[in-house]
C-alpha cells in the first residue's frame, strides 16, 4: 500500500486565526469538495486544490455538511441551530432552524429526505413534503447515518446510547455502550452484503460493528485514541478512522488493522473517501485540508498453475489457474507478501511469517494447513520459498532462514537484485535464477556459498525464465528487449523487441511467450513470432494456456498453436509438429497433421494424429498400409489408397493403373458416383458396362438416392425393379413413365402401378391404366371409393354383370346422406335388406335419445314397410310362426310410429312456447295418445307382455306423465273441466311426476273442484255411425261409447272424419269388391244404398258388435268409388280396410303412401309448405 498526497490547503480567518475543520463532504460524482470551515464553507475543485467558492451563510461555526446522493444538493447545519439546502449552483433555497446546535445532518440514499441532528431533537425534512417533523431525544446527538436502502437510520449520542429508527423517526432498536460518547457511526453502502453492518466508534477508544436488529458483530476493537470520524470506502471493504492521535489509519470492514493513511499536526476531525475511488479527504482542528490517494499493491506469487495473491489486504486466495478452483485463508492481519513453490505457501504478515503445505500430495489439491510459523518481523523486498527454506531479498543480499526462522546461510551480491526465481531441484538443495540490475544473471543454488555466473550483460535485469530442459535463457532488460541465450555456449541466439515479460512453455522446449505494449507474441525455434493483442503481461506459460496479469486480476489465455504448426508443416517436420499439436491445437489442425504425415508416408505421426480425433477410418486405413508395406507392396499402390482418401481422385486412378490395379480405380469412381470415369476406364479395361449399371443402380440403393437407383433400372430395362422404388416414395409422375412403357399384357407390373397410385390419390393415372388393363371392375371400385356415382352407373350400363359391386356401396352412401327411402331400394338391389333395417335401428335409437320423435316416428313407419316387405303375399292362416311375428312387429312398429308422430306435438307443446296447432288440435292429440296408452289393444297384434297388463307399453321416451299434464293444462284453458277433473286425479296418484309439476298439480287439482263437472259441448267428438255425442275421454279406448264404431282421424289436427269402416261379405273376394266399388252406379239409387248403409250401421249398433259392416254385392255396386277409401297393404295376409263417407261432400284426402287420411284444407297447407306427407314424409303433389 502507497500513499500520495494530492494536494493539501490551510483556512484561516481574515485575523489569520486557524479555522478548525470540522467536516467534509465529496459531491457523488467526485468533482467538488465541500468543507466547514468556521462559519464559512468552502467549495474544493478536488482535481486541482483549487478553492471555487466560499459561501457564506452561517453566522457560527458550521459543523456538519453532506451531499445527497443524486448530487441536486447538500446540506449544512451548525452552532446557529439553522440547517440551510444549497442546490448544485451553490445556491441557498430553503432553510429551517432547531432549538438548540445542529451537530450532524445526512441525506437519505433514496428518497433525499434530510436528518438533521441536534442536541435535544432531531428534524425530517422532505423536499415533497416541505415541512420538517421533530423528534425529542434524551441526550445529545453526535452523529447519524443512513442504511443503504434508505429504510432505517443511526444516530449516536453522547450519553453512549445508539438508537436506530424507522425512516419515520420511530425507534426500533436501542444500543447501550457505557458512557462513553458514540462519536461517529456509519452503515456498510455496500449493496452486496448479507445484511446491514453499522460501524461504530465511540469515545471509550473502541471501534464496533452491529446488525440492524442490534447484534454485535465480531468483538470490540481497541483503537488507543478517541476516534472522531468514520468513512467507509464505496465497496465497504474497508473503513478510514480519524481522531485524537492526528492520524488517519485504514482498517478492513472486519476490523483488523491496515495502516496509517497519513498522519497531521493536530487532531482529526474528519476523513471522507471519495464515492468509487481510493482518495481520503483529510480535515484537521489546526484548519488544514489534505486529500490522499492510496494504491494498493498487487501481493501475489505464482507457480506453474498455482496462484496466490492478497485481497481485502487481509485475505489470501490461491486459484488453481487450469482448474479454476480457488480457496480463501483469512490471515486476519495486513498481508505483506506472498510466496508459492510446489506445495508450500509462505505468507509474510505484520509481525510474523507463517507457512503453510498442501494436505495432500495432488495437483488438483487446494486445502492448505499451517505448518510452521516464524514469529519475527523480517523486513525483504522481495519473498521466495522453497521445500525447506525461505529467502529473503535486501537490496543487495539473499538470507536463507528455515522453517523455525533461524538463517543458516547469506549471499551478498554486487549489484541491487532485480528478480528473483525458484527453478526446482532436491529438496534443501533447490536452484534461484537471479537478476541483478548490473545485466548479470546468476544461478545460485541453497547448498552452495557462491553464485554461479550464467550471463552478463549490458543492461539492467527485468524478468527472465529459463527452458524447460535448462538449455536456454530468456531475459528481459530495462530497454524492454528480450534477449535469449544458449547457455552452453552462452551465445546470444535472438532477441525481440516491446517486451516487458518473458516465460517458456513448461512443456516445450523451444517456445516461450513475451507481452509489451499490449500484445502477446509466441515464438516456437527461429520461425517468426505470432502475435495477438493481450492486455497486462505474462507471468507464466503452460501447453496452450498462458497465464496473464492485469492489474490486479489473473486470467488464463488459451492461445492456439496453429502458427506454430504451419510452421514446422512446412518444413516437413512432422515429428516436431506432432509435439507442438500435443500442446493443445483444434480437430482440424490434428487432421491437417495427419494428412501431412500420411502423405508422406509417416504412418507413425499419422496414425497417432487421427487417434486424436478418433477418425476410425483412417486408422484402419493406416493399419492396411502398415501390412502393405510389410507385404513390400508398391509404393504406387500406397500413395494410389492415399489419394484417394484425400480425394484426389484421378491422381489416385493414375496410381492405381501405374500399381497395374485398374479395378480399383473402377470401384473408386462407382463408389463416388464419377460414372463417366469409370466407365473411360472400364472401356480401357474392356469391362462389361451392364455390370457397371447394376453396380451403379445398387450404389444409388445404398446410398438411398432412391430416384437415381430408379432411372438406373429404367435405363436397364428392369422395370419391376423401378416400380417398387418410385411407387413407395412418391415418384408418381416417373411411375407413369413406367407404366406408358409397359404392355398391358405385364399386369403384375400395372397392377403394382395401381396400388402406388392409389395410395398417393393419384385418381386420374390409375383410371388411365385400368383402361388400359381392360380391369373394368377394379374401375368400378375405385369410383365407388371416391364416389365418383355416375360414371361407375355409365360403367355398370355397359358391363351389367358388374352392378353387384356398385349397389351396396351406393346404399350405404345414401345412408350416410339420408336419403334412406333409396338405400332401402338399393339394399334390396344388392340383397341386404338385413344392412337397411340396421340403419334404421341405429337412427331410431339416436332420434329417441336426442328427443326427436317426429323422427322416431318416420323410422319406426320404415321399419314397419320393411316388415311389410318381408312377409309373403299369402293369407292370414298360412302363415308360420316367424312369420306371424314378423306380421306382429309390422302392426308394432305401425302403431308406435303413430305414438311417436302425435307424442312430438305434445313434447314440443311442453318444451317450446310456441307451436304451430291450435290448442283444440293439441287437445284432440292428447287424447288420441292418452286413449291409445290406456285402450285394450289388438289381441292378434298385441305382445304378450300387453296382453297380461291389458294396455299397451308405452314406447321408450314417450312419458305418460307428460300426456297427462299437456292433457290437463288443455282441457283446463278449454273449459273441458270434466276431462281436466279426471286427468288431475290420474297425475295426484301418479309417482313419476317431473318435480317442477307438483306444486302446479296440486294447486289444479284443488282449484279444478270450483269448475262445472262438464266439458264444453263443442270440443265433444260426434260418432258418425250412431250420431251419437262421445265424451271427451273413454276408457274403452279411442272409439264410439255407445255403437263402439273407432274413431277416423286427420293425421294433422286429429279431428274426427266422417269416415266409417265398413267390409265386403265374406264371400266376396278382394278384387272382386274393388271391381264392385269403381263400378259407376245407377244414379236413381244413391239414396237407397245411403239409406241401406245407414241401416245396417243401425243394426251393428244395436248387436253391440264391434266387427266393422259387412255390405254384400248389391250395397258395394250402389256405392259411388267417391265416397270410398280402400287401405291396402299389398299383402294377403294383411287384409284391406274400406272407409265409407257418411257426410257427402266432406273434404278427405288419403295418403297414398302411408294411407292415412286428412282434411283437404290440412293437407293442401302441409304439401304447399314441406312438398311431403306430414305422416311419412314421402314426396307428394297436390292433384
Amino acid at each position: 500500500m502507497r500513499i500520495f498526497l494530492t494536494w493539501s490547503d490551510k483556512v484561516h480567518d481574515r485575523d489569520g486565526a486557524k479555522q478548525p475543520i470540522y467536516d467534509v463532504a465529496f459531491k457523488p460524482d467526485g468533482t467538488q469538495l465541500i468543507a466547514a470551515a468556521g462559519s464559512e464553507i468552502l467549495v474544493y475543485d478536488v482535481n486541482e486544490g483549487e478553492l471555487i467558492q466560499s459561501l457564506k451563510a452561517h453566522k457560527d461555526t458550521v459543523y456538519s455538511v453532506d451531499y445527497a446522493i443524486d448530487g441536486k444538493r447538500f446540506a449544512t447545519g451548525g452552532a446557529d441551530k439553522q440547517v440551510i439546502i444549497w442546490n448544485a449552483k451553490l445556491e441557498g433555497i430553503l432553510k429551517y432552524s432547531h432549538n438548540e446546535s445542529i451537530q450532524s445532518v445526512s441525506h437519505n440514499p433514496v428518497t433525499g429526505q434530510v436528518l438533521s441532528c441536534s442536541m435535544s431533537d432531531f428534524g425530517l425534512w422532505s423536499g415533497e413534503q416541505k415541512t420538517v417533523t421533530k423528534h425529542k431525544v434524551p441526550s445529545r446527538i453526535l452523529s447519524c447515518s443512513w442504511t443503504n436502502d434508505g429504510q432505517y437510520f443511526a444516530i449516536g449520542m453522547f450519553s453512549g446510547t445508539i438508537s436506530i429508527r424507522v425512516k419515520t423517526g420511530e425507534e426500533k432498536v436501542r444500543i447501550e455502550r457505557g458512557n462513553a460518547p458514540i462519536w461517529s457511526v456509519q452503515w456498510c453502502p455496500a449493496a452486496d452484503k448479507e445484511y446491514d453492518v453499522l460501524a461504530v466508534a465511540d469515545w471509550g477508544q473502541r471501534l464496533s460493528f452491529f446488525q440492524l436488529n442490534g447484534r454485535q458483530v465480531g468483538k470490540d476493537r481497541v483503537l488507543g485514541f478517541d476516534p472522531c470520524d468514520i468513512n467507509y470506502f464505496s465497496n465497504g471493504e474497508y473503513v478510514a478512522i480519524g481522531g485524537s492521535d492526528k492520524k488517519v489509519t485504514l482498517w478492513t470492514a472486519e476490523g483488523i488493522k491496515i495502516g496509517p493513511i497519513c498522519e497531521r499536526d493536530s487532531w482529526v476531525w474528519c476523513c471522507k473517501v471519495k464515492p468509487r475511488q481510493n482518495y481520503v479527504a483529510v480535515g484537521c482542528h489546526d484548519g488544514s485540508i489534505s486529500v490522499y490517494q492510496i494504491v494498493f499493491n498487487t501481493v501475489h506469487g505464482l507457480y506453474q498453475d498455482r496462484y496466490a495473491y492478497r485481497e481485502n489486504m487481509t485475505d489470501l486466495v490461491i486459484q488453481h489457474l487450469s482448474t479454476d478452483q480457488r480457496a480463501r485463508i483469512k490471515c486476519r492481519d495486513y498481508v505483506k507478501k506472498i510466496a508459492v513453490y510446489k506445495d508450500r505457501l509462505a505468507v509474510q504478515l505484520s509481525d510474523r511469517v507463517i507457512l503453510y503445505e498442501l494436505f495432500h500430495d495432488d495437483s488438483s489439491d487446494m486445502h492448505y494447513r499451517i505448518k510452521d510459523k516464524i514469529a519475527k518481523k523480517l523486513d525483504c523486498n522481495l519473498l521466495v520459498v522453497t521445500s525447506q527454506h525461505i529467502i529473503l531479498c535486501l537490496e543487495k543480499k539473499l538470507q536463507m532462514y528455515d522453517f523455525s526462522g533461524e538463517k543458516e546461510r547469506e549471499w551478498g551480491l554486487e549489484s541491487l537484485i532485480r528478480y528473483i526465481k525458484v527453478i526446482g531441484g532436491p529438496r534443501g538443495k533447490e536452484g534461484l535464477l537471479v537478476g541483478l540490475k548490473d545485466g548479470q544473471v546468476l544461478q545460485i543454488f541453497l547448498d552452495n556459498p557462491f553464485p554461479i555466473p550464467l550471463i552478463r550483460q549490458n543492461t539492467s535485469v527485468r524478468c527472465l525464465d529459463l527452458s524447460m530442459n535448462r538449455k536456454k535463457l530468456a531475459v528481459v532488460d530495462e530497454h524492454s528487449t528480450c534477449l535469449v541465450y544458449d547457455l552452453k555456449t552462452k551465445d546470444l541466439l535472438y532477441q525481440e523487441p516491446n517486451a516487458t515479460s518473458v516465460s517458456w512453455n513448461a512443456e516445450y522446449e523451444d517456445m516461450l511467450c513475451y507481452s509489451g505494449n499490449g500484445v502477446l507474441n509466441i515464438k516456437v525455434g527461429n520461425f517468426p513470432a505470432h502475435q495477438q493483442k493481450m492486455p497486462g503481461f505474462v507471468v507464466g506459460f503452460r501447453g496452450s494456456k498462458v497465464f496473464c496479469l492485469h492489474i490486479y486480476t489473473m486470467s488464463t489465455v488459451d492461445i492456439p498453436q496453429t502458427a506454430a504448426l504451419e510452421c514446422f508443416l512446412e518444413k516437413k517436420n512432422h515429428e516436431e509438429a506432432y509435439r507442438v499439436a500435443c500442446l493443445g491445437v483444434t480437430d482440424s489442425d490434428w487432421r491437417r497433421l495427419a494428412h501431412s504425415a500420411l502423405e508422406a508416408l509417416n504412418l507413425d505421426v499419422a496414425r497417432k494424429a487421427f487417434m486424436r480425433v478418433r477418425d476410425i477410418h483412417y486408422i484402419d486405413m493406416i493399419r492396411q498400409l502398415e501390412k502393405m508395406k510389410a507385404d513390400h507392396a508398391e509404393t504406387e499402390l500406397l500413395l494410389a489408397d492415399i489419394h484417394a482418401s484425400a480425394g484426389r481422385y484421378h491422381e489416385a486412378a493414375k496410381m492405381y493403373k501405374k500399381a497395374k490395379q485398374p479395378q480399383k480405380a473402377i470401384d473408386m469412381y462407382t463408389e463416388l458416383n464419377m460414372w463417366e470415369y469409370a466407365t473411360v476406364v472400364a472401356e480401357e479395361t474392356n469391362t462389361n458396362m451392364g455390370e457397371i449399371l447394376k453396380r451403379k443402380a445398387q450404389m444409388h440403393k445404398d446410398r438411398n438416392d432412391l430416384l437415381a437407383a430408379a432411372m438406373t433400372y429404367i435405363e436397364m430395362g428392369d422395370y419391376t425393379q423401378a416400380i417398387n422404388i418410385l411407387g413407395p416414395n412418391g415418384w408418381y409422375d416417373k411411375l407413369m413413365e413406367v407404366s406408358r412403357r409397359l404392355n398391358k399384357s405385364e399386369t403384375k407390373a400395372l397392377n403394382r402401378c395401381v396400388h402406388f397410385l392409389r395410395q398417393g390419390n393419384m385418381n386420374e393415372e390409375v383410371v388411365e391404366i385400368l383402361v388400359k388393363m381392360g380391369d373394368f371392375a377394379q374401375l368400378i371400385a375405385l369410383h365407388v371409393e371416391l364416389q365418383h356415382w355416375d360414371e361407375a352407373f355409365r360403367l355398370t350400363e355397359m358391363h351389367p354383370d358388374l352392378q353387384a359391386n356398385l349397389f351396396f356401396p351406393y346404399a350405404q352412401w345414401l345412408s350416410s346422406q339420408d336419403r334412406y327411402a333409396e338405400a332401402q331400394l338399393y339394399y334390396r338391389k344388392a340383397g341386404r335388406a338385413d344392412e337397411a333395417f340396421k340403419v334404421l335401428d341405429q337412427l331410431l335409437r339416436n332420434s329417441i335419445t336426442e328427443r326427436r320423435f317426429d323422427d322416431a316416428g318416420h323410422y319406426n313407419w320404415m321399419k314397419a314397410m320393411e316388415y311389410l316387405e318381408w312377409l309373403p303375399d299369402i293369407p292370414f292362416e298360412q302363415l308360420n310362426a316367424p312369420q306371424r311375428k314378423v306380421l306382429r312387429e309390422y302392426h308394432s312398429c305401425l302403431r308406435t310410429a303413430e305414438l311417436y308422430y302425435t307424442y312430438h306435438s305434445i313434447q314440443r307443446y311442453l318444451d317450446t312456447p310456441f307451436t304451430s296447432h291450435l290448442p283444440e288440435s293439441l287437445l284432440n292429440i292428447s287424447r288420441f295418445l292418452l286413449q291409445k296408452l290406456i285402450a285394450a289393444p289388438d289381441p292378434r297384434i298385441a305382445r304378450p307382455s300387453e296382453r297380461r297388463s291389458g294396455s299397451l307399453i308405452a314406447p321408450r321416451g314417450v312419458s305418460r306423465a307428460s300426456i297427462l299434464y299437456a292433457t290437463a293444462k288443455l282441457s283446463r284453458s278449454l273449459q273441458a273441466f270434466k276431462l281436466a277433473r279426471y286427468v288431475y286425479e290420474r297425475l295426484q296418484n301418479f309417482r313419476p311426476v317431473v318435480p317442477a309439476w307438483r306444486d302446479s298439480i296440486e294447486v289444479e287439482s284443488l282449484t279444478i273442484r270450483s269448475k262445472p263437472v262438464t266439458d264444453r259441448e263443442d270440443l265433444q267428438c260426434v260418432c258418425y255411425a250412431c250420431r251419437a255425442l262421445c265424451p271427451l275421454f273413454n276408457p274403452m279406448g279411442d272409439r264410439c261409447t255407445h255403437c263402439g264404431e273407432p274413431f277416423v282421424y286427420s293425421y294433422y289436427s286429429f279431428t274426427n272424419l266422417p269416415l266409417v269402416e265398413f267390409a265386403p261379405d265374406p264371400s266376396i273376394a278382394e278384387e272382386e269388391a274393388l271391381q264392385l266399388i269403381n263400378t259407376e252406379p245407377p244414379v236413381s239409387d244413391s239414396t237407397d244404398e245411403k239409406q241401406t248403409f245407414v241401416m245396417e250401421l243401425q243394426r251393428k249398433a244395436d248387436s253391440e258388435s264391434m266387427d266393422p259392416v259387412r255390405l254384400g254385392r248389391k250395397a258395394l255396386v250402389k256405392m259411388s268409388k267417391h265416397d270410398c277409401f280402400v287401405r291396402k297393404s299389398g299383402k294377403k295376409c294383411v287384409p284391406n280396410r274400406y272407409f265409407r263417407l257418411v257426410v257427402p261432400g266432406a273434404d278427405v284426402v288419403m295418403c297414398p303412401s302411408c294411407q292415412h287420411f286428412f282434411l283437404m284444407d290440412e293437407w293442401c297447407f302441409y304439401i304447399l309448405q314441406k312438398q311431403q306427407c306430414p305422416f311419412c314424409r314421402s314426396p307428394q303433389k297436390i292433384q
